[in-house]
């Protein structure tokens, strides 16, 4: 009885051996797993993130050297106005200065530097700053950056909702006179986002904090009223 009872513990030892080492292949498998999983998502994320920065981006036509902005205009002095589609303020700038900028700028008086940033990201369950940013890059290829931006703004979407979807934007682009066809398909496929996400990192490094924000020449223009910005501009002229 002792032999036999013996060897069903010899036996119980081994089945515990095994079934130790069974669990301890397992649990070295799913770390692994695990590890893989993380190093891919790791690379996915960095693809994602690298595919954004400065350095990996297509500017739309009548960008400035930088890529930072669309150029409007070819005065002597330069008026930088960085501005968020989804920004109310934004959308008061444009209705009290903007007919004084176009003036400015159809005098021959000042080239505008547009620099559509996408801080406000938050402020939309769709990203819809950087949407409309990318929006505008496609309409500056199709030769109407100003119209569309206008457009825009007359029609800004509340903060906190979905803001206007890619069919909206579309809708605006071929009503401004953008063909319907490659508007639509430069919108849809997101090509100027990566654009987008280096003018807001640009404006971030140039230490521009909110939106509008009003350059001329380099100098900030406290008050953007027209009169305002005006004085700047003819001041900066002398």
């Amino acid at each position: 009885m002792s032999s036999r009872k013996g060897r069903k513990d010899a036996a119980r030892v081994v089945r515990e051996q095994l079934a130790r080492e069974r669990r301890r292949k397992q649990t070295l498998w799913i770390s692994l797993g695990a590890v893989v999983v993380l190093v891919i998502a790791g690379l996915v994320g960095w693809s994602v993130w690298s595919g954004q920065r400065s350095g990996d981006f297509t500017p739309p036509p009548g960008a400035n050297d930088s890529g930072s902005g669309v150029v409007v205009g070819s005065g002597p002095v330069t008026v930088d106005v960085y501005e968020d589609y989804i920004c109310p303020a934004c959308k008061q700038f444009e209705q009290t200065s903007g007919p004084a900028l176009k003036q400015l700028v159809d005098e021959g008086k000042v080239r505008v530097v547009y620099h559509p940033v996408a801080y406000l990201n938050r402020f939309s369950s769709t990203q819809y700053s950087t949407r409309a940013s990318a929006a505008s890059g496609c309409a500056a290829e199709g030769g109407k950056f100003t119209e569309f931006g206008a457009a825009l703004f007359e029609r800004q979407p509340p903060e906190g909702g979905a803001g206007l979807s890619d069919d909206q934007l579309i809708d605006i682009g071929a009503e401004v006179g953008l063909d319907r066809n490659a508007f639509g398909t430069c919108v849809r496929d997101g090509k100027y986002k990566a654009w987008t996400a280096h003018v807001t990192e640009e404006a971030s490094r140039a230490d521009v904090t909110g939106t509008p924000t009003v350059l001329v020449d380099g100098e900030p223009v406290q008050q953007w009223t027209p009169e305002n910005i005006t004085a700047a501009v003819e001041a900066a002229g002398r």
